[in-house]
């Protein structure tokens, strides 16, 4: 499989991607090398990761907290300081081995540290493979609110192992699946048109990489998100709202990000038939294939009312506007949007019809 390029590192895949990381790691005299893990891609996959690192190299394991609620400048304090007190300097290298929390976080972490040392990002999610790998995104959460800091910073370069996918739970997987029907809905109707026939994840490969060659091709046009790139968000103004409240309420069981995205992909969905002329067939289109894959969410009132006072939060906001991304069509976005207030309710009465 070959790599992809993007505007200042590549993409490696499989056996390929192990090739290169040896090339680089033989290349470059790090004076020293951490690999950031949680204790899951500890224990499942660093001795695999391990065990195809050829040389010898002075390796520091750091271990992190799994799960977004970890994902904090606390928790980068906490980086910060072992990568300080084992003396790691501007010549060292951070490899970040696990899902977006990892990838995320580990990535602001290096960008900061003494204003900038190298990363690697091993992405070992499927939500991670397909969104963390391209764009340089890195950053972490601020209490609730998703991605409120960081910086958009470029890795040396992204391995994607699809060995590691065998490590995640069915649920995991549909969380990452969520992020490339998104890559269809917003470039691709005829890749929208596969994905809906997917019905396991085994053989994921040719699909994850298309989903790669789709970020890729937005982001090299707009690698700072001013115009183009917005589109990458379809689903998660609404979606980041739910996934926010549901991860500071107490009384609710989190959700993973594509469980919210799926559904702020069918709320926006809606939105799109009502102000951008989305067909009544591909708005039933979006919302049936998602609910067949995620289950249905009930929403009070009240809820309701907590996610709407979150989307002031948005990162593509301005002059107090709340900006959406909408579709024409499926496989046609449009950016900047702004939604008449009474369109909120109807589009979640029609999520819960």
């Amino acid at each position: 499989m070959e790599s992809i390029t993007t505007s200042s590192y590549a993409v490696h895949f499989n056996q390929r991607g192990y090739d290169a990381l040896n090339a680089h790691l033989s290349e470059k005299s790090y004076s020293k090398i951490f690999i950031l893990v949680d204790e899951n891609t500890h224990k499942d996959c660093l001795p695999a990761f391990m065990a195809r690192i050829q040389g010898d190299y002075n390796f520091e394991i750091f271990e992190i907290e799994s799960g977004e609620t970890n994902k904090t400048i606390e928790t980068c304090v906490q980086v910060w300081n072992v990568l300080s007190e084992l003396e790691a300097d501007r010549k060292s290298l951070v490899i970040n081995l696990g899902g977006g929390v990892i990838t995320d976080l580990g990535g602001f972490v290096a960008s900061t540290f003494k204003r900038g040392i190298q990363f690697i990002n091993v992405p070992t999610t499927l939500l991670s493979m397909v969104d963390a790998s391209v764009g340089g995104k890195t950053g972490v959460d601020l209490g609730s609110l998703k991605n409120q800091i960081g910086v958009i910073n470029q890795p040396e370069m992204v391995l994607i192992i699809s060995d590691f996918l065998k490590t995640l739970e069915e649920r995991q997987l549909q969380s990452g699946f969520a992020e490339m029907l998104k890559h269809g809905l917003i470039q691709s109707k005829p890749y929208w048109d596969n994905l809906k026939k997917i019905s396991g994840f085994l053989g994921m490969d040719d699909f994850i990489y298309e989903s790669v060659v789709i970020k890729n091709k937005v982001v090299l046009e707009d690698p700072t998100e001013q115009n183009l790139r917005k589109i990458l968000n379809y689903g998660h103004t609404l979606g980041h709202a739910i996934e926010s409240y549901f991860l500071d309420s107490i009384e609710k069981k989190s959700l993973l990000h594509g469980e919210a995205i799926a559904i702020g992909m069918i709320l926006e969905g809606y939105l799109s038939k009502e102000l951008q002329g989305l067909s009544e067939a591909e708005l039933f289109d979006i919302k049936h294939t998602f609910l067949q894959r995620y289950q249905k969410t009930i929403f009070s009132n009240e809820d309701i009312a907590a996610i709407l006072s979150l989307l002031k939060f948005d990162k593509k906001n301005s002059h107090g506007n709340i900006n959406f991304v909408l579709l024409n069509a499926i496989g046609v976005p449009v950016i900047d949007v702004q939604i008449p207030d009474e369109l909120y309710h109807s589009a979640f009465a029609y999520y819960a019809e």
